[in-house]
């Protein structure tokens, strides 16, 4: 039977376990695994200059942002990615263009039998994939973001013009160590030898100390993101946007020597063109306006707490919030944080790791719940009862932002 696109990302999630969908099964402590399937496809990820960026949250934003302006400054720009929101190839993109199916088929072809004998990850066998592509495309530069941690995340094999990390949150505890020191740590990992850094001035306390200590180890220089005097008109709405624009001018700042079209006319562009230039969805993304439907895929404490922030800038009569959220997340302080009043709307994504909804449903306690199987019929409940001067909200996870906004179609 001839390979198409569908059953090749079939072997992909069914052969190979996916962090995203069964969680801590598919975590691989070590780099051994990248590093052989790596020397069998001669090691792409030398072979095009990078960017390597972590963080709790904003790291994605972020990406995308920096991603953008290089591609308003005219360069070829790789943007490496994760999770996707609907389809395997946002992951992977050149200049807002996904990977061709026909790559991917034919690099699976080409590879199952090495991919059989490592037998690597989900996460490795993808970021493989994404490093050989960039380099055949002959890329001026990628954009590459960690998928979980930093240093042992699968990404950490390249030798980056810079690094960034972004915010330091506990997230992921039961991987990274449940101290702001110990998460530091593991995403300080991406500091390599003599090589740039770029921390977001939110980062404060020991986690700063951490990072300090790393980089002053590895002889590398660190530079705190400067918080902005100026305005730039984000394509991504939302306050929080503002530190990780500052994150993105400090690293543009480490590299305008190398990349002389970068200047400030380009920079504004990109950062205002940044959902044209890439992929990126989810983030404080309005889906109707009449009325307001936002989507953003908070879904630790540090992003909950943007997201409940911004929502006291907007104006509406009544707030319905569809939420659903997975096993491994700190629900119960982010609950906490959510409004008292507003309607929950709560459901489960269907994946192995989704919250069950009784569970789910036993920290919302004293607030406004209605409890509805699936994420598609939760939002069709909070639409039914949402008037056109009331704000619906869908977050708590990215899976569910995902199976709202492929149900809707937009």
């Amino acid at each position: 039977m001839s390979q198409t696109y569908e059953s090749t990302i079939d072997y992909l999630y069914s052969q190979l376990p996916q962090y995203q969908k069964i969680g801590g099964k598919a975590y691989k402590a070590s780099l051994d695994n990248i590093i052989q399937l790596c020397a069998i496809l001669d090691n792409p990820q030398n072979k095009f200059k990078s960017v390597h960026i972590a963080g709790t949250n904003g790291k994605g934003s972020s990406s995308s942002l920096l991603a953008s302006v290089f591609t308003a400054s005219g360069y070829k720009v790789g943007l490496f990615t994760s999770p996707h929101l609907i389809d395997y190839r946002e992951r992977i993109s050149i200049n807002g263009n996904p990977i061709e199916k026909e790559y991917i088929i034919e690099f699976v072809k080409k590879y199952k039998a090495a991919v059989k004998d490592i037998a690597p990850s989900f996460f490795e066998w993808t970021t493989a994939l994404g490093f050989s592509y960039f380099a055949s495309q002959e890329v001026d530069i990628a954009i590459i973001e960690t998928g979980l941690g930093g240093r042992l995340d699968s990404s950490n094999i390249i030798t980056p013009l810079v690094s960034a990390i972004t915010t330091i949150g506990l997230d992921h505890t039961q991987y990274l160590g449940n101290t702001f020191t110990s998460i530091a740590y593991e995403k300080g990992g991406i500091i390599k030898p003599t090589i740039p850094v770029i921390i977001g001035y939110g980062i404060k306390g020991e986690a700063k100390t951490e990072l300090l200590r790393i980089a002053n180890e590895r002889n590398s220089k660190l530079t705190i993101a400067k918080r902005i005097n100026k305005h730039y008109n984000c394509g991504l709405l939302g306050d929080i946007q503002q530190y990780n624009i500052a994150t993105v001018l400090s690293i543009l700042e480490e590299l305008k020597s190398l990349f002389t079209n970068i200047n400030d006319v380009n920079i504004r562009k990109g950062l205002k063109e940044v959902t044209q230039n890439t992929l990126l969805r989810g983030r404080w993304e309005v889906l109707s306006v009449e009325p307001k439907v936002i989507a953003d895929i908070a879904h630790n404490v540090q992003a909950v707490e943007a997201v409940v922030m911004q929502l006291e800038s907007e104006s509406y009569q009544k707030l319905h919030v569809v939420w659903g959220m997975v096993e491994d997340k700190d629900i119960a302080n982010v609950v906490e944080l959510l409004p008292s009043n507003a309607t929950y709307y709560l459901c489960e994504p269907t994946i192995n790791r989704a919250m069950k909804l009784e569970k789910l449903a036993s920290f919302f306690e004293g607030k406004n719940v209605i409890l509805v199987n699936s994420c598609e019929e939760a939002y069709n409940k909070a639409k039914e009862n949402t008037t056109a001067k009331d704000l619906l909200l869908v977050s708590g996870s990215n899976f569910v932002v995902s199976e709202v906004v492929e149900y809707l179609g937009v």
